[in-house]
C-alpha cells in the first residue's frame, strides 16, 4: 500500500506479457476494481495509527509469515462468531426428538420429584416430641406447662444467674429504649455502633488481649473464624472430641485435617512428628499450621491440657485456636476461662473464642487476639461481613457481666462449691468413686466444670436404646424430683465423629446449696430406679417403655 495511484494501463502491461494483451470488455472492470482498492486504502489512511499496523503486517510477514497466517484465522473465526446466532432454533440438533402434545402430557403426568426432605425416622420423632418447652422467663427456676409445677433448671447455661439479674435486666430496658431493637445491618457497612466498640475493649481488656471482635452468633463465629485463616493446602491439627461448631469450620477451610485422640498430648505430639516428618519428605514447603482444641469439651466436658499444648505449640512452630465457648465465664478466678485457670497469659494464644450466650447470659459470640487477627477478620470472615451486627441490647449487657465478674469474684467461689456438692452425690455410682453402691455412670468431666456429662457404664446396644433409656432418666427427675436436666443433642450421621449419647447438667452458683444437693439426690435415686435396679435383677436388658425381658 504505497498511497500512489497507477494507471491500469501500466497495471495491465506489468501483469501480461508483450504477447498478451487485456481483452477490451476486462479494462472497465479492473477499472473498477482498483478504485475501490484505492478509496479502501485512502480511508484506511486516515484512521490513527494505521501506519502502525501496517509496519506491524509487514514485519510479521517477513520475520513470521505461519504467525500471519494463524492471525488472519483467528480474525476470520472471530468475525464467524459475532456473525453466528447465539443460539440453535428449537428442533436443531442431531439428538433432538420431537414430542407429540400427548406425549409431553404423559411425561409430566409420570414426573415424581424427590422430596426435599425424607420423612422423620422414630428417632427424629423422639427427638421432636422430648424437646421442652419453657412457659414465662427463664432462670433458675422455669415451668414447662402453663399451668405446671415449678422446675429447678440444669439445662441452661446460667453459671453465675446472670439471667435473672437485676442491675442486667435494667442495662437491657435502657439500651432498648435508646438504641431500638436490632441494627438491621452487618457490622463492616452500616452495623457498627458505639456499644460494639465498648463491648469490644471490654472483652479484651478483661481476657488480657491487645484487641477482639464480636460477632451475633456463637456457631457463626467457630464456623467462620477458622476457615478466615486456614485455607486449603494448610495442616490443622485438631482434638477428635471437638464440637460440631468446629467441624464445620474445618470443613469449609478444606485444609488438611490431622486428628489426635481426644485429650492425649501423647498422640497430639505424635501427630505433630509425623506431620513434620512429611513436610521435609516433600522437600520443606512453608505452609501456616495450627492446632484447634476447645478449653471445656462440649461434648463430654473434659479439661484441655492448656499448659501442654502451649509447650508444644511453640516447639513445633503452630498458631492455637482455642474455643472457650464452654470455658469462658466458668472457669478462672474471674471467669475469664482456662488461661486464668492456669495462669498462662492469653497473649500465648492465637486466638481465643468464646460465647457470650453461655458465659454472659446474653447473645452472641467473640474472638480476642491481637490487632492483626481480629482487624483481618472484619474483612475476611464471612460471618462477620455478612450477618447483621449483634442488637445492641446485647452488647450493653455483656459490658455489665464483664463488670460483674471482675467486681465480684465470690461468683466464682459460689459456682464451684455447688459443682463440688453436686459431684458428690453421684459419686458412689461414679466409676472409681467411692463407696460399694452399683457403679452405673461414668463422668470425664473436670471436676471444675459446671458443664457435667453424665455417660452409662452398661448401656444399650444401639444409639436409639440408649436415647430411650436416658429420656427415662430426664423424665423421672422431673416427675419425682422437680428438675429439668436434658440430653446431649446431637446431629446423627452429620458428625464426623459421633459421640456417645450422655445426660447434659449445667450447675449454677446461683443456686442455693440445698437445692443443688436435692438436685443431686434426686438425680442419683432416678439413675438408680431406672438403671440400677432391675438391671440388677437381670430382669431386663434395656429399661424404657420398650422393655426387652431377658429369658
Amino acid at each position: 500500500m504505497s498511497g500512489i495511484r497507477t494507471p491500469i494501463s501500466t497495471l495491465a502491461a506489468a501483469a501480461q506479457p508483450a504477447s498478451t494483451e487485456i481483452p477490451a470488455p476486462l479494462i472497465p472492470l479492473l477499472s473498477s476494481l482498483t478504485s475501490i482498492i484505492y478509496t479502501i486504502e485512502h480511508l484506511f489512511n486516515k484512521i490513527p495509527g494505521s501506519p502502525i499496523i501496517v509496519r506491524y503486517i509487514k514485519s510479521s510477514y517477513q520475520d513470521d509469515p505461519w504467525r500471519s497466517v494463524l492471525e488472519l484465522f483467528l480474525l476470520a473465526f472471530a468475525i464467524r462468531t459475532v456473525l453466528k446466532g447465539r443460539t440453535r432454533g428449537e428442533g436443531e440438533g442431531k439428538s433432538f426428538i420431537k414430542l407429540t402434545e400427548k406425549e409431553i402430557d404423559e411425561l409430566v403426568d409420570d414426573f415424581n420429584p424427590l422430596p426435599l426432605a425424607d420423612d422423620p425416622t422414630p428417632a427424629d420423632s423422639f427427638t421432636l416430641d422430648t424437646v421442652p418447652t419453657i412457659y414465662g422467663p427463664n432462670g433458675i427456676k422455669v415451668k414447662t406447662a402453663a399451668n405446671g409445677k415449678t422446675l429447678l433448671n440444669l439445662a441452661t447455661p446460667n453459671w453465675h444467674g446472670f439471667i435473672e439479674n437485676d442491675k442486667m435486666k435494667q442495662v437491657a430496658i435502657e439500651t432498648l429504649g435508646q438504641y431500638g431493637v436490632g441494627t438491621c445491618g452487618p457490622s463492616g457497612f452500616y452495623g457498627t455502633i458505639d456499644v460494639h466498640v465498648k463491648a469490644e475493649a471490654d472483652i479484651a481488656s478483661f481476657i488480657g488481649t491487645e484487641a477482639s471482635i464480636i460477632y451475633s452468633q456463637a456457631f457463626a463465629l467457630v464456623s467462620s473464624a477458622i476457615p478466615a485463616f486456614a485455607k486449603r493446602g494448610d495442616i490443622i491439627v485438631a482434638d477428635r472430641g471437638v464440637n460440631f461448631g468446629i467441624h464445620k469450620g474445618l470443613q469449609i477451610s478444606r485444609s488438611n485435617i490431622k486428628w489426635y485422640a481426644h485429650g492425649d498430648m501423647k498422640d497430639l505430639e505424635r501427630v505433630l512428628q509425623s506431620v513434620e516428618r512429611e513436610r521435609k519428605r516433600k522437600g520443606g514447603k512453608l505452609t501456616k499450621k495450627f492446632i484447634v482444641a476447645e478449653g471445656i469439651f462440649e461434648n463430654d466436658g473434659m479439661l484441655l491440657d492448656l499448659p501442654k499444648v502451649i509447650e508444644l505449640k511453640k516447639k513445633y512452630k503452630y498458631r492455637l485456636i482455642l474455643d472457650e465457648c464452654q470455658s469462658f465465664g466458668m472457669m478462672g478466678a474471674h471467669g475469664r476461662g482456662i488461661t486464668e485457670h492456669f495462669g498462662i497469659p492469653a497473649t500465648e494464644v492465637d486466638m481465643i473464642l468464646g460465647s457470650m450466650a453461655n458465659g454472659l447470659a446474653t447473645g452472641g459470640g467473640f474472638c480476642a487476639g491481637s490487632q492483626v487477627v481480629c482487624q483481618h477478620q472484619r474483612i475476611n470472615s464471612s460471618a462477620s461481613v455478612f450477618s447483621a451486627s449483634l442488637p445492641a441490647m446485647l452488647a450493653t449487657c455483656a459490658s455489665a457481666a464483664i463488670d460483674i465478674l471482675k467486681t465480684q469474684p465470690n461468683l466464682m467461689t459460689s459456682l464451684q462449691a455447688n459443682i463440688t456438692i453436686f459431684r458428690q452425690q453421684l459419686s458412689k455410682l461414679e466409676a472409681g468413686g467411692p463407696g460399694s453402691e452399683q457403679k452405673l455412670i461414668s463422668i470425664p468431666s473436670d471436676m471444675n466444670s459446671g458443664l457435667i456429662h453424665i455417660f452409662l457404664l452398661d448401656p444399650p446396644d444401639s444409639l436409639e436404646d440408649e436415647e430411650l433409656l436416658l429420656q427415662d432418666i430426664v423424665d423421672e427427675v422431673s416427675n419425682t424430683s422437680n428438675l429439668l436436666i436434658t440430653r446431649s443433642r446431637r446431629l446423627r450421621s452429620q458428625e464426623v465423629f459421633e459421640p456417645e449419647p450422655s445426660l447434659k447438667i449445667c450447675v449454677s452458683g446461683f443456686m442455693s446449696k440445698k437445692d443443688v444437693e436435692s438436685a443431686g439426690k434426686g438425680l442419683k435415686a432416678a439413675i438408680v430406679k431406672i438403671c440400677g435396679s432391675l438391671i440388677r435383677l437381670g430382669l431386663i436388658d434395656f429399661v424404657s417403655e420398650h422393655y426387652v425381658v431377658l429369658g
